[in-house]
């Protein structure tokens, strides 16, 4: 009997561990209720703000995607602009002010602006192209409803614009960027704005190595690369998003293609930082996507079997690897953080053994 109560104490001891280490790091998983269920098909989660608010696109089950916002307590409230063939949200701010991209009929991109109360705004640079992959891409918005993207002109180079509250547009140009197709200046989606004004991206020069920029809100540019980025075609360093203290977090590949995960400190320090588990072959390694307020960064890590995984990078340099439940372990499934709050949460979606997607949401 001593026996059975010391192993009911184990048991329930253990239980208990692993139920709060769930909890620790739990992971909500959820699917637009429109979502089709077929391959390349499903839900994509991407930004996440205060209150776990997070907004992404789904593909229905005719292969078109819409926007979506879902709630801190899982409600969905799903929305397109008028004459959108295809809906993807890129930014969002605390307010809940949403802005993106949606195709029209002859595949153009245009940009849209959505207030919390659902309201859209539609806009294009007047230099945009209006050929098919051509047009006007939002990238971000920050709380003073300042907006920044780039556009595609007729020649298939891109160039950046900041677009005021009143709807004033002022269009600029990386010094070092090129002027050909797939070259140009390129600002970072979610995250890539602060509210101060200052963007980070890239930029791609006229021998299509690419390098980081950050523009100051008066517009004063510095140009960077990481230490060991390479200078071939389309390798180099690729800024991934900026913190409201001006540490700016990315990634660099290398000259075997190779990627790399960079930190570069306001002052222009470099620290360079690879996950246990990343491959170190052409196009696998290590990817991050965003940095919240506290210096946090999240990204993913592609190993030897190009299967992907997330981590989290703390301020101190620690870094947490996971997957979500669901997650494929086929070569170019697996798990895609994009964001995370302030508060640590963490927002993206997996790509399932069925190539599926499914949003999810991780909890701090």
């Amino acid at each position: 009997m001593r026996y059975i109560k010391i192993l009911v104490l184990v048991f329930c001891t253990c239980f208990a561990l692993a139920a709060q280490a769930q909890g620790k790091h739990k992971i909500i998983e959820f699917n637009v209720p429109g979502a089709g269920t077929s391959s390349g098909q499903g839900t994509a989660g991407f930004g996440i703000v205060q209150g776990n608010w997070i907004m992404g696109s789904y593909a229905d089950s005719n292969n078109v995607w819409h926007g979506f916002l879902r709630a801190p307590k899982g409600k969905f409230t799903e929305f397109d602009p008028s004459g959108s063939q295809g809906t993807f949200p890129v930014g969002m701010n605390r307010q809940l002010a949403i802005v993106g991209t949606y195709t029209d009929s002859n595949g153009v991109y245009h940009s849209f602006l959505r207030t919390p109360q659902g309201k859209f705004t539609e806009f294009d640079v007047s230099g945009a192209g209006n050929g098919a992959g051509q047009g006007t891409q939002a990238q971000d918005i920050n709380s003073k409803q300042e907006v920044e993207g780039y556009y595609v002109d007729s020649n298939n180079a891109a160039h950046g614009f900041v677009r005021a509250r009143d709807g004033t547009i002022t269009e600029f140009d990386a010094p070092g960027a090129g002027a050909g197709a797939s070259q140009g200046t390129f600002p970072c989606g979610f995250s890539g704005l602060t509210r101060a004004g200052a963007i980070t991206g890239w930029y791609i020069d006229a021998s299509n190595a690419v390098h980081g920029f950050l523009r100051a809100p008066g517009g004063a540019f510095t140009e960077f690369d990481a230490p060991g980025g390479g200078n071939g075609d389309f390798q180099g360093t690729w800024p991934g998003s900026i913190s409201p203290e001006g540490e700016i977090a990315g990634g660099y590949n290398d000259t075997n293609n190779v990627n790399h995960g960079f930190l570069r400190a306001s002052n222009g320090t470099f620290t360079e930082f690879d996950v246990r588990g990343a491959g170190t072959g052409a196009n696998q390694g290590t990817k991050p996507y965003n940095i919240n307020p506290g210096g946090a960064i999240i990204g993913m890590y592609v190993d030897a079997n190009n299967v992907n995984h997330g981590f989290l990078r703390a301020a101190d340099g620690t870094i947490t690897r996971f997957n979500a439940p669901g997650a494929g372990t086929g070569a170019n499934q697996g798990t895609f953080p994009w964001s995370n709050n302030p508060a640590g949460a963490i927002a993206g979606y997996y790509l399932d053994a069925n190539n599926v997607n499914h949003g999810f949401l991780r909890m701090p």
